[in-house]
């Protein structure tokens, strides 16, 4: 089973792939996503409930990568078991491109697999594929975009008070001026400061969030794709 595809991504290549190193992000834009563990270095391991069909399972899926050239690329390849559903083994190249201000995600994955989805034929097989693959970038890339459109937002400057002009007593502005007025009202105190803006959890994130490098969670970016063919590709 072969799957390739593309995504363009409102943000820039370096703020999209400093999102993949947020463990919160990848695991809410995981369809089904329950668990992300780190095996080691290049290493980590997944647990996603999905429902293919009549079938539904709980896959776990490890996954390798390899060929690392941040913020580039990569390739991942891993293995997953569903249990009486089914295993499947796979790979996945991996491309990040700048493309007039957004961010062009490139894919290729390929796997093998065998069990009891196959069964449900190809089409459902594709079809679940390509809605997993929909669901993530989707939430990812509004994750993503309100990022931005928060770090860009500044709070307008709140304009000073101009000050009230009287000519001096005993000037000759004074004397043909107007009779005095009674005072206005005091001027209403200034608006209280705003809140420093949040800070945010990207800024918060390590280098190497957990110990694992970026390559690591950018990984996450395909997971769902390939666990996702872990899970359909039962043959």
């Amino acid at each position: 089973m072969d799957m390739t595809g593309e995504r363009r991504i409102a943000a820039p290549r370096q703020v999209v792939w400093d999102a993949l190193n947020d463990p919160a992000v990848l695991k809410a834009s995981i369809p089904g996503c329950e668990s992300l563990e780190k095996l080691s270095d290049t290493q980590m391991k997944a647990t996603a409930a999905v429902k293919i069909g009549p079938i539904s399972a709980r896959f776990t899926g490890n996954v390798q990568l390899s060929d690392i050239d941040p913020p580039n690329g990569y390739t991942i390849g891993g293995e997953g078991q569903g249990g009486v559903a089914g295993f499947a083994k796979g790979g996945a190249k991996v491309r990040l491109a700048e493309e007039a201000g957004a961010t062009l995600l490139a894919y290729d994955v390929n796997a093998q697999v065998g069990g009891k989805i196959a069964q449900l034929g190809a089409r459902l097989i594709d079809a679940t594929a390509k809605q997993m693959a929909d669901a993530f970038f989707t939430r990812f890339s509004a994750q993503v975009e309100q990022r931005v459109q928060q770090d860009t937002a500044a709070p307008a400057p709140d304009e000073a008070p101009r000050p009230i002009l009287t000519p001096a007593q005993g000037s000759p502005e004074a004397a043909t001026a107007m009779p005095p007025r009674a005072a206005p009202p005091p001027a209403a105190p200034p608006p209280a400061a705003p809140p420093p803006e949040a800070i945010s959890p990207l800024a918060l994130i390590p280098s190497e969030p957990f110990g694992l490098p970026l390559a690591f969670w950018f990984g996450g970016a395909v997971f769902a794709l390939i666990l996702l063919l872990f899970l359909v590709s039962s043959l």
